[in-house]
């Protein structure tokens, strides 16, 4: 959830010490960690917008609550869209160049995003086009090292979003990624009908949603006063070293 993508970070040990991928199995374990603890942190939230949607389904004119979570469902369409058709496609990009690249590159758009963007408005006040928007940003996650909560906090905060508003859409925004992944993941598993390590990837599980909670409360308690340029210099920083390592490889 901290904007400087899982994604690279979970290959740089294959990348990098010559390490066997995880496998399968424990991608879905750290899915279902991950999401537990998303949806465990925002549990007062969805539950609101839950009542709210039941609430305003008499009205001609829907609510807030319907209004966000037709937000919401308008900017998680492309990424499943996109993760449909292109998801095989994009295994030759998991390589150590392409890692870099996004990491640096990304990290300067994050700066820009958190130095000329943020004027405050809150998610409740984005149209249709501004969630498509993010959508479509969230897109660009596919590519190992982009991450998917640093592309679409940056879009968030071009379009307008504050700090913490952009960072709530964007967490709200991973429930239905990483569930629709999960899924997709654990009917992959089930098909290949390999016995699995399952104390292993209880273990694997808890640790997930216990880091990952950390994260988010850590980050939505300091986002506004600390800012992304942390984030920024750790990306910097951190492509720079896996550039040297590359080149000297």
């Amino acid at each position: 959830f901290l904007p400087i993508s899982s994604s690279a970070h979970l290959q740089l040990p294959s990348l990098l010490l010559g390490w066997p991928d995880q496998g399968l199995a424990f991608d879905v374990a750290v899915h279902v960690g991950t999401l537990l603890a998303v949806v465990g942190y925002f549990r007062n939230t969805l539950a609101q917008l839950a009542r709210g949607v039941l609430a305003e389904l008499g009205h001609r004119r829907p609510g807030h609550a319907c209004h966000e979570v037709l937000l919401l469902g308008v900017a998680t369409a492309p990424v499943v869209l996109a993760g449909l058709l292109a998801n095989h496609h994009m295994e030759h990009l998991r390589s150590l160049p392409v890692v870099i690249t996004t990491t640096l590159l990304f990290a300067i758009l994050l700066a820009f995003a958190d130095r000329r963007g943020g004027r405050g408005v809150r998610a409740a006040a984005l149209g249709i086009g501004g969630a498509l928007c993010i959508g479509l940003a969230q897109v660009l996650a596919l590519v190992p090292g982009t991450s998917r909560s640093g592309i679409t906090i940056t879009a968030g905060l071009l379009l307008g979003l504050g700090r913490e508003s952009a960072s709530r859409f964007a967490f709200l925004l991973s429930i239905p990624v990483i569930a629709g992944a999960g899924l997709l993941e654990t009917l992959d598993l089930v098909g290949q009908q390999r016995a699995a390590p399952w104390p292993l990837l209880a273990l694997a599980a808890t640790a997930a949603a216990l880091s990952a909670y950390s994260c988010i409360a850590l980050f939505m308690r300091f986002v506004e006063r600390v800012g992304m340029l942390p984030f920024v210099y750790y990306r910097l920083c951190l492509g720079a070293v896996l550039l040297i390592i590359w080149w000297r490889g």
